[in-house]
């Protein structure tokens, strides 16, 4: 089992209750997500589930769902999507101005003594232009948005997936060569920046055993990406490959970087990926189950965590009839949670 994370929370809790207070009630919501049913209060349904430090976030778009569920009478699915609503998922704070979703998250976490678990995801030319294209406009708006989202943090324990894909579309080329250096640099100061909590462990993504089949390709980019400063890398973001693939290959990849640790995104990977043409496995592939809960106690001394990254019932993208990446999809989310082991 690792214990690094819990001891990094348990260390943190006093300090976090004190800077960061408790939330009011009446507190803005200024993620992008539309609010699913009527508005509501904390539900007190929702609670972290055993064995894992991490925060669940009472006002999902999951736990908004279960309350319309139940107040339209249909039981059977508010039941199911619990599975989701009261397991701890990431918090991907806003491009724009990361600092009101973070704020909101970190005082939740505090007021629960729990370990709030956040992805950067802003990069430059982020996605290569595809389903998820965005990002800061240029790198001094990145490095901006990076103290900011830092900064809003502060002391309270935290846990940083630092920016999905980015590193893997460099070894892939889908990056364009000329913005290689950059992004290198931009991740490693945001690293550097993020690292100056004293109560943040940060993750670099390292992408999935699907995508960059050779673990050896990557060890040059994550070097260059500051990856020896980080606590370590991150597998399996948004992406469905078993636990077992996923740690063989983690546990090659960290060999080559002299013992590093990693987590293990398995927010929808219970039955695996999708068989078939790999091109179209990714994106809101049908018959996937929720996996392992979001837990530090893997049982594994190289796995720090299995964490929920990808929030469960997001979309992928406008593919198999979904809606826009990163929109909640009710319909998608009920299947996950009707397929999962528990």
């Amino acid at each position: 089992m690792s214990r690094r994370i819990a001891l990094a929370t348990a260390a943190a809790l006093a300090t976090a209750l004190i800077m960061t207070g408790v939330a009011s009630c009446g507190e803005d919501d200024s993620s992008a997500r539309t609010p699913v049913g009527p508005p509501s209060g904390r539900s007190e349904t929702v609670a972290p589930t055993g064995g894992s430090p991490f925060w669940v976030d009472p006002d999902s778009d999951a736990a908004r769902q279960v309350r319309q569920y139940e107040s339209e009478g249909r039981t059977e699915d508010a039941r199911l999507l619990k599975r989701i609503a009261e397991r701890p998922v990431a918090d991907w704070p806003d491009g724009a101005d990361p600092v009101p979703d973070i704020t909101k998250a970190v005082r939740g976490a505090a007021a629960d003594g729990r370990t709030v678990v956040f992805v950067a995801y802003n990069i430059p030319h982020r996605d290569c232009g595809m389903y998820s294209a965005g990002g800061s406009h240029d790198g001094q708006a990145y490095r901006t948005w990076v103290d900011s989202f830092a900064s809003a943090i502060g002391d309270a324990p935290a846990i940083v997936v630092l920016e999905p894909d980015a590193v893997p579309h460099a070894v892939d080329g889908c990056t364009p060569a000329q913005y290689h250096d950059e992004r290198f640099q931009l991740l490693s100061e945001a690293i550097d920046r993020l690292k100056r909590q004293p109560n943040t462990r940060v993750y670099l993504d390292a992408g999935n055993p699907a995508w960059i089949e050779d673990p050896g390709k990557l060890v040059e980019p994550l070097r260059r990406a500051g990856i020896d400063r980080a606590d370590g890398f991150s597998l399996n973001v948004s992406n469905f490959q078993t636990n077992d693939t996923v740690k063989g290959f983690g546990a090659e990849l960290s060999g080559l970087l002299g013992g590093t640790h990693f987590t293990v995104d398995t927010s929808r990977n219970g039955d695996g990926p999708l068989p078939g043409n790999r091109e179209e496995a990714w994106c809101n592939p049908p018959g996937r189950a929720l996996g392992v809960p979001p837990t530090d106690r893997t049982g594994d001394d190289l796995v720090d965590a299995y964490l929920w990254i990808k929030r469960p019932g997001d979309s992928d993208g406008p593919c198999r009839g979904g809606p826009s990446a990163g929109t909640w999809w009710p319909d998608y989310a009920l299947g996950l949670a009707r397929r999962a082991k528990a």
